[in-house]
């Protein structure tokens, strides 16, 4: 490839999480390529555009999350899902980068390869191949030609079922680590009142559904506690306030805090979690904080259930490869066994040491080595052009 030539790297992202991990990618080709090499296009939000990619529309246009909401916005996504294909088409990239988001992002990169099957695409993270319609894996096949995959077991599950290539690249947490651990070990024996973390999830309709169970469940747990606790809810800015009302009907009155480096330092303080299911519960898991996951759905998704392959909703339980964590989904969200589940995490027992234990694998199972996930990212990225260009 002549360095006199622009390398066009289209990246399209479909929501916050994707934006953030399609601007890492984004300085670590930079990083490896040169700055100079590399122009950028596609759809990404603040942080994309921070390091140079403007995008084609809003990235709030498209960013909705749950069955209602997405049916609300559908002509809108819709639209932009040709928009998005015809502008790459017409700008014709060395490469197209799809970042998560596979209802929106999926289409985009069906679209393209049907009209121009020249240009090399990459998916970075994986659909949820694993737990429901794992025909999508052998499907995937026709339109990426490569998989950055975020989990350590997707990539054996690409290859039994069927998907294109795939590579571990690794989660962005590891890069973090550092800011979600304690600095010794996790022990009970501090003085002063237990650190309860409670985490509702970072969705209105998630908190919607929990908060309620989630407060009576600590009202409980007070009852049968024999250590007082304290509980600290570290709240994402656009739900702040909703969590703020729910809360005032608690009997536990929670400390509710804002932003990363808050959130951290309730991480590494605490002695366990009440959770919602979600990335939180790896976090969880790599600052090895014992936790209890519940979730609940609308009945719409409810039905979604019966579809589900894996066999735990847990991504901790699944990297881990057995269900150390309790999971309560759905009618068994109730108070009471949330509170029987948690009250074995505020002591020294064996269903505690037993996550404990589990979480000390967590490093030999996550890490990469040298690399930072957005630098074998890049790489990966690199030989797939490398590749292309010398085909």
């Amino acid at each position: 490839m002549p360095d006199a030539k622009p390398l066009k790297v289209w990246i399209v992202a479909g929501e916050e999480s994707g934006d953030q991990l399609g601007a890492k990618l984004m300085r670590a080709l930079k990083a490896r390529l040169g700055v100079e090499r590399l122009q950028f296009g596609g759809v990404g939000g603040h942080a994309m555009d921070q390091e140079g990619l403007k995008s084609i529309f809003p990235l709030e246009e498209i960013a909705v999350m749950g069955f209602s909401a997405v049916i609300a916005r559908l002509p809108t996504i819709l639209r932009r899902i040709k928009d998005t294909a015809n502008a790459i088409v017409a700008a014709k990239p060395d490469i197209l980068i799809i970042v998560d988001s596979p209802d929106f992002t999926h289409r985009v990169a069906k679209a393209v390869r049907k009209r121009a099957p020249q240009i090399p695409i990459v998916d970075y993270v994986s659909p949820s191949v694993w737990a429901w319609r794992p025909g999508r894996a052998a499907k995937m096949r026709a339109y990426v030609d490569h998989l950055l995959a975020l989990l350590p077991f997707e990539p054996e599950a690409h290859r039994r079922l069927g998907g294109p290539p795939t590579t571990y690249v690794g989660h962005p947490l590891i890069e973090r680590l550092d800011e979600i651990r304690p600095t010794g070990a996790r022990r009970l024996a501090h003085e002063g009142p237990l650190r309860l973390l409670v985490l509702p999830g970072s969705r209105r309709s998630e908190v919607s559904r929990l908060m309620e169970p989630f407060g009576e469940a600590l009202s409980l747990l007070k009852q049968r506690s024999s250590r007082p606790f304290e509980v600290t809810i570290p709240a994402v800015p656009h739900l702040v306030d909703e969590i703020r009302e729910r809360a005032k009907s608690w009997s536990v009155t929670p400390k509710i805090v804002q932003g990363e480096a808050a959130k951290w330092a309730a991480f590494r303080e605490a002695d366990a979690a009440l959770a919602a299911s979600g990335t939180v519960t790896l976090e969880l898991g790599l600052s090895g904080v014992p936790m209890v996951v519940a979730y609940r759905v609308s009945k719409i998704e409810e039905v979604l259930k019966y579809l589900i392959k894996a066999p735990s909703i847990v991504l901790t339980n699944l990297v881990l490869g057995e269900n150390v964590i309790p999971e309560l989904i759905q009618w068994d969200c109730t108070p009471e066994k949330l509170a029987d589940a948690l009250l074995p995490m505020l002591g020294e027992t064996p269903e505690r040491q037993r996550q404990i234990e589990a979480f000390a694998r967590m490093n030999s199972l996550m890490l990469i080595g040298d690399e930072m996930p957005s630098e074998r990212a890049a790489r990966i990225v690199d030989e797939v052009l490398a590749a292309r260009s010398s085909s």
